[in-house]
């Protein structure tokens, strides 16, 4: 006889703020934790993927109901049996339950997997679900970029191409995490892009971060990002560009704060600007990138035009997200890597050679800055004032001679302590009115003159 799961769940009462919504991510994360997902490095990448599929599918009905409505077409950009309303969404036979398009109960592809015993629900999200979702972006037998997929395709793809299986070991516990997950709704949430998600999800985030986590390389404190941002003030119609963007922090904030700027009534022209044609940004590590791009989206950036490879030595592992990017942008914010080192492939891309990764990045963003553009980025000491190796003297040359250096900001201490610090042993300095402050990292304002173009043509700033 066939297995029938009854919905014996109560309605949901809707999600009334930040902080419920918080505690209600907390308890799907503590169901994780059980589930073969004991540390944030293992269930934040396992809910990022869960929980930006039952986002999707939400964005996705109500595009669909926007476009009945005024007599368009929608194109969806995942088909059934592979929405989340098919196979995530719990089912009930009960008349005033949410129906699919095609008039099924939500939840009939789940409730089958269900009624043909234990194990069906994982092979069906191993063996079709993640292979499908997979292939959206990517031609299966050339392994290049499928033309034909749109923007979400892509973005879906490349947000899933970390995840080979399920990490969550238990069926029982991954249907707890599905329920809890699709009780996450628009509606519940509020109609600004899912803001006050985003925020919950940048507080998972923060638990990469933490002391002894390896998560912390890519996470910057959320505080500098926001001081940075402001300073820097990037305004819409400007471009603006991480080239290692790890979780995304600069870019979201960035976007919080554009968003601002048109007031209550922003052209339809200038939200397609900004959600589409704004945020660019590279990430080379797999596990990161779809994280990013998850972030990006939750905060309301519909196109995230990252590009994921080596930014030191432009090796693309996937670039068609990035493809209508410009040569060169508005706004520079970053947190370059310290103390990484990089091979003579990546050196013999700049003048000054280096394995310090920063300096690295230091000259490939001079490159990258747009003529009147200006820059904000996190540096260590040793850029400033190490003078035992040529890259590091030119480098900072080049800054103070072909940028107009607006301000060196001294942090506080233990700013970093919980996001990868380099350690007392590479304290810096950081100079403000000629005063000189010692700290372990700064932040460098910069602002390019219109008429300082580099040797090759390439115009930098002026200091």
């Amino acid at each position: 006889m066939s297995k029938v799961a009854k919905n014996t769940k109560k309605p949901s009462k809707g999600i009334a703020s930040a902080q419920s919504l918080s505690a209600f991510v907390k308890s799907i994360c503590d169901v994780m934790r059980r589930s073969n997902c004991a540390s944030a490095l293992q269930y934040v990448p396992e809910l990022t993927w869960i929980l930006f599929l039952r986002i999707l599918d939400a964005q996705e009905t109500r595009e669909a109901e926007q476009a009945e409505a005024l007599g368009t077409t929608f194109t969806p950009a995942l088909r059934r049996p592979y929405r989340w309303k098919d196979w995530a969404a719990p089912w009930s036979d009960d008349t005033d339950h949410p129906k699919t398009p095609e008039g099924d109960a939500e939840g009939w592809k789940r409730q089958a997997l269900f009624a043909a015993g234990d194990g069906k629900l994982f092979e069906f999200i191993n063996r079709e679900l993640l292979p499908h979702l997979h292939g959206l972006d990517i031609d299966v037998r050339t392994g290049q970029p499928n033309p034909a997929a749109s923007a979400k395709q892509r973005i879906i793809g490349r947000i899933m191409t970390a995840v080979e299986r399920v990490r969550v070991d238990d069926e029982a516990n991954l249907r707890d995490i599905l329920d809890k997950v699709h009780e996450i709704s628009i509606d519940d949430i509020d109609d600004t892009h899912f803001f006050t998600l985003s925020q919950v999800y940048e507080d998972l985030l923060l638990k990469m971060g933490e002391k002894n986590s390896d998560g912390g390389q890519f996470f910057t404190p959320r505080e500098v990002i926001r001081a940075m941002v402001h300073t820097v003030n990037p305004s819409l119609g400007q471009t603006v560009y991480d080239p290692c963007c790890g979780t995304g922090g600069f870019l979201a904030v960035a976007y919080e704060h554009m968003a601002r700027g048109p007031g209550a009534s922003p052209a339809s022209t200038d939200i397609e600007r900004l959600k589409h044609k704004t945020f660019f940004g590279r990430e080379k590590e797999n596990l990161v990138l779809p994280i990013a791009l998850a972030n990006l989206v939750l905060h309301g950036i519909d196109q995230p035009n990252l590009w994921h490879g080596n930014a030191l030595t432009r090796r693309a592992t996937y670039d068609a997200l990035f493809k209508h990017a410009p040569a060169q942008f508005d706004v520079i914010l970053t947190n370059p890597p310290f103390g990484g080192k990089e091979g003579k492939d990546a050196q013999k891309q700049f003048a000054f050679e280096t394995s310090a990764t920063q300096v690295l990045f230091m000259q490939s963003m001079l490159a990258e800055l747009a003529t009147g553009g200006t820059c904000g980025v996190v540096l260590d000491e040793g850029l400033l004032f190490r003078t035992n190796e040529s890259a590091f003297v030119e480098t900072k040359r080049k800054l103070l001679d072909e940028c107009e250096l607006w301000a060196i900001v001294s942090l506080p201490g233990g700013v970093f302590s919980t996001a990868g610090d380099c350690g007392p042993s590479s304290a810096c300095r950081a100079a403000y009115s000629r005063l000189l402050v010692p700290e372990s990292r700064q932040t460098c304002c910069s602002s390019p003159k219109a008429s300082a173009p580099n040797a090759s043509g390439t115009t930098t700033c002026r200091g």
